[in-house]
């Protein structure tokens, strides 16, 4: 893969890149249909570490770069401590700088500052990316990242340097997963990645940002292609698990109808339908929206998009992409192997290794949980000062076809017809408002005097998932809306329509509890609403091939003891 271009793709032309970021995204999705390990492994040595040297770092680091896209020097990401994974503000490794010597010392003060689940730890990698807590004369700067070799061409640790290997994962065992413990370990004050915070030959910190949680955010952000890959791979897998499934199903037959010996395919069976087809729909969806993600991510780092706000939006809608996706693979990935039985269980078909190697996918690169109170926080900073404004919340229905679309649907709920395109985008407009403005309205009791904001905050985290995952939802059901209305090939924008039709009425099928609760759908209503969604099944039933077949997996990829059988 280092002899390919994609890795040079990731990394601007000063560094012997050649800037096409979102080519290099899109090959890293790739793999997510080949093997998941190989995946990680590429994206640890050329997302993580290559991406924490070359966005972190000053030019005294960019002669690095060509030997990161060479693999010539592989390092790995050491930021997950045991003690802390999530809370990365809560780091204990230290890296103290020592005037007298012009070095950084690198410790681990305690057990729990040990660097955990590290990839290319536990045997390839040479140099680590450290993330740890900077102090200089005395005082803490907050978490940076020093580069600190951990062992030697001939695989020896490196002084100071404990390694240990993580052993057997439920999946993922192509990747050498290790700890990291140090010990004292020196370093020159030039292997700090000093973009946002430096030590000069004096030995006195500054930063172009003097806010240290500002400071520290805008670090965290400049990363956010590795979250955008997994996002990618994990969608790559669930299409991977569809096509596989949907061609077993179309050939697998159970039970003769009574009258009749001809056995029945499953796929003709409607249980079967709504469990594979919405997910279909669903996976052109997501497929759609991290293309629009990928653009955008390709705008910031080449520099035509250079605004605080298109950095802020981007790493809002990375946090909430990666969400959906991964949840959408690890639930998909499971259906697909409870619909192929018995064979869905055999290593021989694929899926067994989709699901075990995508589980942690929900985890690594933000805790789903954690990122949706990420994207929940950038909702609520777009309102005015009190919470007040839900105007100023990204739009994307700003795009005048999306936006043609909701006003032409009737707005009264006696008037709703869930096949008018404009009604379904329109009803996760209004399920997304209600429970931001409902949100906004609980966290202004923090601001009132006496108020203990953080147990008002801690109250409110249902509600501020559930409303983040809603905006999610929103964004993604416009961007596939949008996508149908710009199709200009006649045939295939009436299938994407009907396809964007039943990923949107089965999200809102999802959530008919809530209509119901909050009085904006009639039990008469969601009844003709699962009414339509079996309607659309059965009539996207003959096309269920061809859909998988447009996800233009290779064949080689898609060959399984199973489908030979079916």
């Amino acid at each position: 893969m280092a002899e390919q271009p994609y890795a040079a793709d990731g990394f601007p032309e000063r560094q012997g890149g050649t800037a096409r970021y979102a080519q290099a995204v899109a090959a890293f999705e790739m793999l997510g249909h080949t093997d998941l390990s190989l995946f990680v492994k590429a994206g640890v040595q050329w997302g993580l570490f290559g991406g924490a040297v070359s966005l972190l770092g000053t030019g005294r680091h960019d002669h690095l770069v060509p030997l990161i896209t060479s693999g010539e020097l592989q390092g790995c990401f050491a930021m997950t401590e045991t003690g802390h994974g999530s809370d990365v503000q809560s780091l204990l490794t230290t890296a103290t700088f020592d005037p007298a010597t012009d070095e950084l010392v690198v410790h681990s003060p305690t057990p729990s500052a040990r660097k955990d689940y590290i990839g290319n730890a536990a045997r390839d990698g040479r140099v680590a990316a450290v993330f740890a807590q900077l102090v200089v004369g005395g005082e803490s700067h907050g978490v940076h990242c020093v580069l600190v070799p951990i062992r030697d061409a001939e695989g020896t640790p490196a002084a100071g340097v404990t390694i240990e290997d993580c052993g057997a994962k439920l999946g993922l065992n192509g990747v050498d997963n290790g700890r990291l413990s140090f010990d004292r370990v020196r370093v020159p004050r030039t292997n700090l990645l000093g973009r946002y915070g430096d030590i000069d030959d004096s030995g006195t910190y500054s930063s172009p940002i003097d806010n240290p949680g500002r400071r520290f955010f805008t670090m965290l952000g400049t990363l956010v292609r590795g979250r955008i890959s997994v996002a990618g791979g994990a969608g790559a897998a669930a299409r991977s698990a569809l096509a596989v499934t949907t061609r077993y199903a179309a050939g697998r037959r159970q039970f003769a109808a009574p009258g009749t010996d001809v056995e029945t395919t499953v796929l003709d069976y409607r249980t079967y339908q709504r469990r594979l087809l919405p997910r279909i729909a669903t996976a052109y969806a997501l497929q759609v929206a991290q293309h629009e993600l990928v653009s955008a991510m390709d705008d910031v780092l080449s520099g035509r998009a250079t605004a605080e706000e298109d950095q802020r939006r981007l790493e809002t809608r990375a946090a909430g992409i990666k969400v959906l996706t991964t949840r959408h693979a690890t639930d998909t990935i499971q259906e697909c192997r409870e619909l192929c039985g018995g064979a869905g269980y055999l290593w021989a078909n694929r899926l067994a290794a989709l699901k075990a190697d995508t589980d942690i996918f929900t985890t690594f690169e933000g805790d789903n949980t954690v990122l949706l109170q990420l994207v929940a926080k950038s909702l609520l900073t777009d309102y005015q000062a009190t919470f007040g404004d839900l105007d100023t919340l990204e739009r994307s229905s700003a795009r005048g076809n999306v936006q043609r679309l909701v006003d032409a649907a009737p707005g009264r709920e006696e008037d709703v017809t869930f096949g008018i395109r404009g009604t379904q985008l329109r009803l996760l407009r209004e399920r997304e408002e209600h429970l931001i403005e409902g949100l906004a309205r609980r966290l202004r009791r923090a601001t009132t005097p006496g108020a203990d904001a953080f147990a008002v905050f801690n109250a409110t985290q249902d509600h501020l998932v559930e409303a983040a995952a809603a905006h999610v939802e929103r964004l993604v059901g416009e961007s596939f809306a949008a996508s149908v209305e710009e199709c200009a090939d006649d045939e295939a924008k009436a299938v994407l329509g009907r396809v964007c039709d039943l990923h949107l009425l089965s999200t809102i099928e999802r959530h008919k509890a809530w209509y119901l609760e909050h009085d904006r759908l009639s039990p008469a209503r969601t009844k003709a609403l699962t009414a339509l969604v079996n309607e659309i099944c059965a009539e996207l039933r003959p096309l269920a091939t061809d859909l998988v077949d447009a996800f233009g997996i290779a064949e080689g990829l898609l060959a399984t003891e199973m489908s030979a059988t079916a």
